[in-house]
């Protein structure tokens, strides 16, 4: 991989360097970019901060929605039967509770499925064999895999399927395949003697989402009755603490650098705990950016979240695309006076390519009065 040096231009007081050693002055940096993180980028310095706004109007403004408070409208023994929260044409995002064991197997023929299991813990019995989970897992479910659920604790479950597409890992680069998490670390389902077990000869019933219709098969016997297999495509199980973040001391990381998987349309990157940036010049919070490009999606799953205020587990934000963003005014002080050297929080992000629509339920749960939470008065509070 060989890149050809490149001039940009500069204009007026500026950084040598992105993110670090900002001007006497002009310590509000704006990114302007392109392609999320990968593209083209300027770096403006500003006198206020960019979020510094006393009034919003239109439609462009950002989504603070507590899913803590859905409950009967998430609930269901099929995850085929709740209602989006997000959703375009490549993607789909849902959460899920579910607290007997599945009474059906399911099968998604739109395309992958991924898990993040928020709450709860269970045993996941699907064509490839059985698979113990817990909080703070992510479960990979190829598109056309058949599966059920067994809660032993009740679950609160997030669910983004890649519409038509699949899930991957991201492209590693200079790190290397084993920085991040190394793919030895992953687990898979065992035809174990729990997964033969359960092999019986009463009726069973395959829920089949296709088209986000569904279909139902039944056979007079447990069709999860594989004695074997082999091959490359199969379950994964990846948890948040197995995950190793990518880190300088000098330069605060964007978010792409947390990358965990990848679709065609959508990137899915896990916050988890790690050292602050120590150097005295570096940026010890996220920058304030617009992203164009993509619309940001992140469910905050535990810790505090170090650029954000009043924000608990459970809940979930949206920034839609050119929508100007960056630390609350508490956390932009706090990164300021070094007020902390770790982070504690873990945080699923979706950074989607295509407009996402919010689906009729998130009304009843949105904190409206997000969008002021970066305004004068809050440094106040």
């Amino acid at each position: 991989m060989r890149k050809w040096i490149s001039f940009p231009h500069r204009e007026g007081i500026s950084s040598r360097q992105a993110h670090a050693d900002l001007p006497e002055g002009a310590i509000y940096e704006r990114e302007l970019g392109r392609a999320g993180f990968f593209g083209p980028a300027s770096h403006l310095h500003h006198r206020h901060p960019p979020t510094d706004w006393i009034g919003w109007e239109g439609p462009l403004r950002p989504h603070l929605l507590n899913l803590n408070a859905l409950g009967e409208e998430v609930s269901s023994p099929s995850p085929w039967v709740v209602p989006d929260l997000l959703f375009n044409a490549h993607c789909r995002y849902r959460i899920w509770r579910l607290h007997e064991p599945m009474p059906c197997l399911v099968r998604n023929a739109d395309g992958d499925e991924l898990l993040f299991i928020h709450e709860g813990a269970g045993e996941l019995f699907c064509d490839y064999g059985h698979l113990s989970f817990s909080q703070g897992d992510y479960l990979l479910i190829p598109r056309g895999t058949m599966w059920r659920i067994e809660p032993s604790a009740p679950l609160f479950v997030l669910l983004i399927e890649a519409t038509n597409d699949s899930f991957q890992l991201p492209e590693r680069g200079l790190v290397g395949n084993h920085a991040i998490f190394d793919p030895a670390v992953l687990e898979v389902p065992a035809i174990d003697e729990r997964f033969l077990a359960q092999q019986d000869e009463t009726p069973w019933s395959l829920q089949i989402k296709r088209h986000n219709q569904v279909s139902v098969v039944t056979w007079p016997f447990n069709p999860l009755d594989a004695i074997g297999w082999h091959g490359d495509l199969c379950v994964v199980r990846l948890n948040w603490r197995d995950i190793r973040p990518l880190m300088s001391h000098r330069y605060h990381l964007p978010p792409s650098a947390h990358t965990t998987f990848v679709a065609s349309r959508f990137v899915v990157c896990t916050f988890v705990p790690r050292p602050i940036e120590s150097d005295p010049g570096a940026l010890r919070v996220p920058f304030y950016h617009n992203n164009d490009d993509y619309d940001e999606v992140l469910f905050y799953h535990a810790g505090a979240f170090f650029s954000r205020d009043n924000i608990e587990r459970g809940m979930l934000t949206l920034h839609p695309a050119g929508f100007t963003h960056g630390p609350h005014p508490k956390a932009f002080a706090a990164g300021q006076a070094h007020a902390k050297t770790v982070t504690d929080e873990v945080a699923v992000m979706l950074d989607c390519r295509d407009a996402l629509t919010l689906g009729p339920v998130c009304e009843a749960v949105e904190v409206r009065e997000y969008v002021n939470s970066w305004q004068r008065q809050s440094k106040e509070q």
